[in-house]
Order: structure tokens, then C-alpha cells, then sequence
């Protein structure tokens, strides 16, 4: 039995120095944070954690260092941990909700960090930078949803325009095919006129030279016949 006491004062003394440890090492980073030394911090809250693993003001004060040093993602694992893990403190709860959803808000994960937030105000009604950076969320968000509609507006506009431009340009460019197929059927239709004509007067001046053959064959018929008739004499000798 005596033992036992000694070996349970034993583990109270060694539990005693963790715990002397890992507060030392959380003023020492809590010093480095108000000078904005955030890596620092960091290193002092990740030595108080190795004494004390599950100290929840460790974590939660490496996640706010790791969130000024632009580490968002590790940041919101931290907080996202402490939110899980069983607690009876509403205060501290909404603070680790809070945090959270301003780490949502820089990762541009919106509809996450709205959550976050109300989940604040549901452990800490009165918190009013949770009630405004909500609020502000949903305007903003609004906002956005007001521009992408506007947007999606003016882009259909634009896709009608072009349809209606296109439709434009095609049929001017069937009226131009049209056009100047008409001028195509005009122009071969004043050739085919130039050709009927060429032909007729070819055949004109066939057939007058053909009257002008016939007609000298006439006149040396007529010439012959007058020859025959000269041999004819006119009086008879006795």
C-alpha cells in the first residue's frame, strides 16, 4: 500500500512538471505572438503540446499563430479539432467556431465559414463579431450571386446578338449568291443573244451570197441566150 501512494505521488509530481512545462512554453509563444513574431510562437506551441498533447489552449494558440502566418489550411484542421472534441465551455467554443470561419473565409470556402459562424452564435449568442462578419458573408455573397446573374444575363444577350448577327450575315450572304447568281444567268443570257445573233447574220450573209451566186448564174444565162441569138441570122440569102 505504501508502495502505491508513492508511486501515485509519483505520476501527480511528473504530471505536475508536464503541466509547468507546457504553461511556460505557452507564455513564451504567447510573448513571440504579441511582438508578431509568429513563427516563433509557433515553435514555443508545438513544445508546450510535445509536454501536453491534448492541452486545448496549445492548440488553439498554435492554430491562431499558423492563421497569421497565411497557413489556412493547417490552421482549420487545428480549430476544426478543437470544435470535435467534447466541451462544455460554450465561450471557448464559439471562439474556436469564430476562428474557424474566419479561416473558411480566407480558403474562399463561403457557404463553410457561414456555417462556422452560426455556430458560434448558437454557443455565444452576444458574440457580435460573429453576428457581423455573418451578416456580412450573406451580403457579400449576395452580391456576388447579384453579378453572376447579371453577368449570365449580359453573356446571353451577347450569345442572342451574335445568333442574330450571324443570321444577318447569312443571309446577306445568301442575297449576295443570289444576286450574283441572277447577274451569272443575265450575262450568259446576253451571251447566248450575242450568239443567236452572230449566227443569224452568218446565215444572212450565207444566204445573200447564195442570191448573188444564183443571180450571176441568171445573168450568164442571159447572156448566153443573147449570144445564141446573134448567131441567128436575121436575113436569108437568095
Amino acid at each position: 500500500m505504501k508502495h502505491l501512494i508513492i508511486f501515485c505521488i509519483a505520476i501527480l509530481l511528473t504530471t505536475n512538471s508536464f503541466s509547468q512545462a507546457e504553461k511556460k512554453f505557452i507564455r513564451k509563444g504567447n510573448k513571440e505572438f504579441e511582438t508578431e513574431k509568429f513563427e516563433e510562437a509557433e515553435v514555443q506551441y508545438r513544445k508546450a503540446l510535445e509536454k501536453q498533447p491534448g492541452s486545448g489552449k496549445a492548440n488553439y494558440n498554435l492554430g491562431n499563430a499558423l492563421y497569421r502566418q497565411d497557413k489556412f489550411e493547417a490552421a482549420a484542421t487545428k480549430y476544426e479539432n478543437l470544435t470535435v472534441e467534447k466541451n462544455n465551455d460554450k465561450i471557448a467554443l464559439s471562439k474556436y467556431y469564430y476562428n474557424l470561419g474566419n479561416t473558411y473565409f480566407k480558403e474562399n470556402k463561403h457557404q463553410q465559414a457561414i456555417e462556422a459562424y452560426k455556430n458560434a452564435l448558437r454557443n455565444n449568442p452576444g458574440d457580435a463579431d460573429a453576428k457581423h462578419n455573418l451578416q456580412f458573408l450573406k451580403n457579400m455573397m449576395a452580391m456576388q450571386n447579384q453579378e453572376q446573374n447579371q453577368e449570365q444575363n449580359q453573356q446571353q444577350e451577347q450569345e442572342q446578338q451574335q445568333e442574330q448577327q450571324q443570321e444577318q450575315e447569312q443571309q446577306q450572304q445568301q442575297q449576295q449568291q443570289q444576286q450574283q447568281q441572277q447577274e451569272q444567268e443575265q450575262q450568259q443570257g446576253k451571251e447566248q443573244q450575242a450568239q443567236q445573233h452572230q449566227i443569224s447574220r452568218e446565215d444572212a450573209e450565207r444566204v445573200l451570197d447564195e442570191i448573188a451566186r444564183e443571180e450571176k448564174e441568171v445573168l450568164k444565162k442571159v447572156q448566153e441566150q443573147k449570144a445564141q441569138v446573134r448567131k441567128i441570122p436575121v436575113d436569108k440569102n437568095w
